[in-house]
C-alpha cells in the first residue's frame, strides 16, 4: 500500500501527527468487514491475528479484493504490533509504504506480509507476529 500524500508532505509526519497516522492505518474496514460477517471480533490483539488466520479464505477466488484485503491484513497486524509491541510504531518511507520500526531500528513490510498472507495463508499473521515481537 503506497500512501504517497503521506510520504511526499515537508517533514515527517510521524513527527506531526503519529496518532493521526496510526488511527488511519488501522481502520482496515474490508477485512474488519470479513472478519465480522465470519464471526470474528478485531480487537486489535494477538488473538485476533490467531482468528483471521482460522478464516475460510473465499476472497482467494475474487482478483478484487484479493489486494485489497491483502492490504488490510498487512496494515491491521502493523496496527497490532504497533499497540502490543513496547514502541514499536509506524514509519511512512520516502516511497509512501508504510512501514512498522521496533525499537532495534528493524522495519518489518507489514503490507507485503499481508498480501501474502491474504493470497496463500503462508505465513500465519499470528506467526508472523510472535516472530516480530520476539525480535
Amino acid at each position: 500500500m503506497n500512501i504517497p500524500f503521506l510520504g511526499r508532505r515537508r517533514g515527517s509526519p510521524q513527527a506531526r501527527d503519529p496518532e493521526g497516522i496510526a488511527e488511519l492505518l488501522s481502520e482496515c474496514e474490508l477485512l474488519r468487514d470479513h472478519a465480522h460477517r465470519a464471526g470474528v471480533r478485531l480487537d486489535d490483539s494477538a488473538d485476533s491475528l490467531e482468528a483471521l488466520d482460522q478464516l475460510v479464505p473465499g476472497w482467494r477466488d475474487d482478483e478484487e479484493i484479493l489486494p485489497w484485503l491483502g492490504n488490510d491484513a498487512g496494515l491491521y497486524l502493523g496496527t497490532v504490533l504497533v499497540r502490543t509491541v513496547p514502541e514499536a510504531r509506524w514509519v511512512i518511507r520516502e516511497d509512501g509504504q508504510p512501514v512498522v520500526r521496533l525499537v532495534t531500528g528493524r522495519e518489518f513490510d507489514v503490507v507485503a506480509a499481508g498480501q501474502e498472507w491474504a493470497a496463500s495463508g503462508v505465513p500465519e499473521l499470528s506467526q508472523l507476529y510472535a516472530e516480530v515481537a520476539e525480535s
